[in-house]
C-alpha cells in the first residue's frame, strides 16, 4: 500500500468520524432562515411564528432573514449557494420551488438539484378581493367588467412567479379575461395599492387580506378554496360559481441547500414537524384558512416535481414570457 493511499485513507475516516459528531452537536449556533420575500406577505408570518416553534425544539435561535427580489429568485438563489450545514435554511414556495423553473430564463438553481426538503409546511387558498370603491361586487360583474375593459384592468401580486401571480394567470385562462399584471416585491406593497385604488384586483392569502376586509378596506368577490372558509364563510369558492378549475392552493416549504448531511436534515426536519403540529400553529393556520402539510423529506420529493410539471402547464397555457 503506498503511503499516499494511506494518508487518502486515513483522512477519509478521520472526517468519517468526524462528520456524525458534528451533526450530533446540530445546532451548535443560530439557524439563518431566508425568506426570499418582503416582509408583510404570508410567507413573513408564517415563518415567524415557525421559527419560534422551531427554536424551542433545537435549543437555539432561528433568525428570518427576508431577501425579496425577482419573485423569490434573489433569496433562493442565496440560499443555494450556502454552505450545506444546516445553518442556513429556505423558506421555499410554490413559485421559487416549481413555477421558475418554467418562468425563468437564466434560474442559476435547480429546486430538486440544489435544494433538499426538509418538511413541506401548508398550503393556502387565495382570496380573490378588489379595492373598496370597485364598480363591481361578484366574480360574474368583474368578468363583465373586465371583457368592456380588455387589457385595462390591472392586478397585482408579491411578485412574478408567486403564488399571488400564477393564480391569478390562471384565472385569466380559465375565465377568457385580459388582465395587466403589476407585481411588487411582496404582499404589503402590492396591498396597499390595491386599497388605494391604484390596481384593481388581486389573489392573495387570509393572512394577508383579512386585516384590510375586515377595515372595509377591500371588497371580497371569492376564493379558490375546495370549500367555503371558515374565516369569511359567507364568501362562495370559486367551483360554487362555476369555476372548478379555480380550486387551487399554495404550498411552502422548508428546504436545506443540496449535500447537507443525513443527521442535521433529520434534526430540522424534527423541529420542524413539532412545530408545524404544535396547538400554536394549528390553532393560527386553522384561523387564517390554511393546512398543515406532514410530508418530510423524500416524502416531499413527488409532490414538488408534480407541482412543476403542472404549473409549467399553466404558465404555457397564460402564454407568459420567460423572465
Amino acid at each position: 500500500m503506498s503511503k499516499k493511499y494511506l494518508f487518502l485513507t486515513t483522512l477519509f475516516a478521520a472526517f468519517s468520524l468526524i462528520s456524525p459528531a458534528s451533526a450530533q452537536q446540530f445546532p451548535s449556533r443560530p439557524i439563518t432562515w431566508i425568506v426570499p420575500f418582503a416582509p408583510g406577505g404570508i410567507t413573513d408570518t408564517t415563518s415567524r411564528m415557525v421559527a419560534e416553534e422551531m427554536s424551542k425544539s433545537l435549543g437555539q435561535t432561528v433568525l428570518i432573514d427576508n431577501r425579496g427580489g425577482a419573485g423569490g429568485t434573489v433569496g433562493t438563489e442565496q440560499a443555494a449557494r450556502a454552505a450545506p450545514d444546516g445553518y442556513t435554511i429556505l423558506y421555499g414556495t410554490q413559485g421559487t420551488m416549481a413555477a421558475n423553473v418554467t418562468l425563468r430564463k437564466n434560474l442559476s438553481y435547480d429546486p430538486l438539484k440544489s435544494f433538499m426538503p426538509v418538511h413541506m409546511m401548508a398550503q393556502s387558498p387565495t382570496i380573490f378581493v378588489a379595492y373598496e370603491g370597485a364598480p363591481y361586487n361578484s366574480v360574474s360583474e368583474f368578468i363583465a367588467y373586465a371583457k368592456q375593459h380588455p387589457g385595462k384592468v390591472t392586478f397585482s401580486s408579491a411578485g412574478v412567479g408567486t403564488g399571488t401571480h400564477l393564480v391569478a394567470e390562471l384565472f385569466k385562462t380559465v375565465a377568457g379575461v385580459d388582465m395587466l399584471h403589476v407585481p411588487y416585491k411582496g404582499s404589503a406593497p402590492a396591498l396597499n395599492d390595491l386599497i388605494t385604488g391604484r390596481v384593481d384586483v388581486m389573489f392573495d392569502y387570509q393572512v394577508a387580506v383579512g386585516p384590510h376586509i375586515e377595515a372595509g378596506k377591500l371588497k371580497v368577490l371569492a376564493t379558490t378554496a375546495p370549500e367555503r372558509m371558515k374565516s369569511v364563510p359567507k364568501v362562495p369558492t370559486m367551483a360554487e360559481l362555476g369555476w372548478k378549475d379555480m380550486t387551487t392552493e399554495s404550498w411552502s416549504s422548508i428546504m436545506v441547500p443540496a449535500g447537507t448531511p443525513a443527521p442535521v436534515v433529520d434534526r430540522l426536519a424534527a423541529a420542524a414537524h413539532a412545530a408545524l403540529t404544535s396547538e400554536r400553529i394549528r390553532t393560527h393556520f386553522e384561523k387564517v384558512g390554511t393546512s398543515v402539510m406532514l410530508q418530510q423529506k423524500g416524502e416531499a420529493t413527488p409532490f414538488i416535481e408534480k407541482e412543476i410539471k403542472r404549473w409549467a402547464d399553466v404558465i404555457e397555457r397564460a402564454g407568459l414570457e420567460k423572465q
